[in-house]
C-alpha cells in the first residue's frame, strides 16, 4: 500500500512542524502533502526549508473541503489520509491504517485531545437513518482507499461545517464501510487552553439541513431529526437565560439564525440533490474545478 497523507493547514506553523516531525519519525515512507492557506505566518517557508515534504498546495479558500480536495488532487498514493496539523499520529498509526483498509474503504480510530480538565478522547460514533447505517469519523484522522475517494468525488465545497459528517453519510449510500482501529491514534502534543468558541447556529443548521436534505430528499424523518436538533438547542438557550447567562434579545437573534439557516439549507440542499442524482451526491466536488491552487512545490 502507498500511503499518502494529506494535511490541510492555516496560521498553525509551529503546529504544523510537530506534526511534520513526527510523521517522518514514524511513517518515513508516506507522501507528504501539506496544502497551506491563506497563512499569514511563514508556513510557507518553513515548509518549503523542510525535506521530508513531498508537495506543498497554496490555496487561496479558507474552506477545510477546498483544501482537502486540493490535497486529493496532489496525492498519488493508492490510499489517502487526512491529519490535522496539530496531531502527532502514534507508532502504530502506519500499521492501523493498512489493517483497517485491507478490509474496508475507510479507516479511522481515536482523536486523543488535552485539556485542562484532562484526557478527552473520541470514541465510534453511528446511528441509523432510513435504514442506512452511518458510521462517523473525524476529519482529522481518517484515511480512504483512493478509488472510494473518486467515487465520491472528494468532499463537498458548499459546507464550511461538516464535511467530514456529510462524506460519511455518502459513504453509506454508495455502500462503503468504515472501520473503527484502536491502533490508528493521534494526539495533540500540548495542552489546548480550554477556550470555547462561539458557535455559528446560522451554519450548524444550514450544514445539518443541506446534508439530510441532499442525501434523503424531503422525508418526514429527516424533517423531525432537524427540528428536534434545533429544539433541543432552544432548551439549552432558554435555560441560560434563565440563568442570567444569556439575554433574551440573543436568545431571539440566534432563533432567527438556525430559521435561516435551515431554510437556506433545505432550498441549497434540494438543488444538490437535482444537481447530483448519482450515489456520490456531491455537486461541488473533486472534478468541479481546477483553479484551487494558487501555486504548488513539488518534491517528488
Amino acid at each position: 500500500m502507498e500511503l499518502s497523507v494529506v494535511i490541510p493547514t492555516l496560521n498553525g506553523r509551529d503546529h504544523l512542524a510537530g506534526t511534520l516531525g513526527v510523521l517522518a519519525d514514524r511513517a518515513p515512507d508516506a507522501e507528504i502533502v501539506v496544502v497551506n492557506g491563506p497563512s499569514a505566518d511563514g508556513t510557507t517557508g518553513m515548509v518549503r526549508d523542510r525535506d521530508d515534504v513531498d508537495v506543498l498546495v497554496e490555496v487561496s479558500d479558507r474552506t477545510l473541503n477546498v483544501s482537502r480536495n486540493a490535497g486529493i488532487r496532489a496525492a498519488s498514493g493508492d490510499a489517502v489520509a487526512f491529519l490535522r496539523h496539530d496531531l502527532a499520529i502514534e507508532e502504530t498509526w502506519p500499521e492501523a491504517i493498512e489493517t483497517g483498509l485491507s478490509d474496508s474503504a475507510v479507516a479511522t480510530g481515536p482523536v486523543h485531545e488535552t485539556l485542562p480538565a484532562g484526557m478527552t478522547t473520541t470514541e465510534p460514533e453511528s446511528r441509523e437513518i432510513r435504514g442506512r447505517s452511518i458510521t462517523y469519523f473525524n476529519g482529522g484522522n481518517v484515511a480512504f482507499r483512493a478509488d472510494a475517494l473518486d467515487e465520491l468525488d472528494g468532499f463537498d465545497e458548499y459546507l464550511e461545517t461538516g464535511g467530514a459528517r456529510d462524506a460519511a453519510h455518502r459513504l453509506a449510500g454508495a455502500g462503503y464501510d468504515v472501520s473503527w482501529q484502536a491502533d490508528m491514534c493521534v494526539q495533540t502534543e500540548y495542552e489546548a487552553d480550554g477556550g470555547v468558541s462561539e458557535r455559528d447556529h446560522g451554519w450548524k443548521y444550514r450544514a445539518l439541513t443541506y446534508r439530510l436534505v441532499k442525501n434523503y430528499g424531503l422525508r418526514p424523518t429527516i424533517v423531525r431529526r432537524i427540528v428536534t436538533h434545533a429544539g433541543a438547542d432552544a432548551l439549552v438557550a432558554a435555560r441560560e437565560v434563565l440563568a442570567g447567562d444569556a439575554t433574551p434579545s440573543g436568545w431571539v437573534g440566534t432563533g432567527r439564525d438556525v430559521v435561516v439557516g435551515i431554510a437556506t439549507g433545505w432550498s441549497d440542499g434540494l438543488v444538490a440533490r437535482a444537481r447530483d442524482r448519482t450515489t456520490a451526491r456531491n455537486p461541488h466536488g473533486c472534478s468541479k474545478r481546477a483553479d484551487r491552487a494558487v501555486a504548488k512545490y513539488d518534491w517528488r
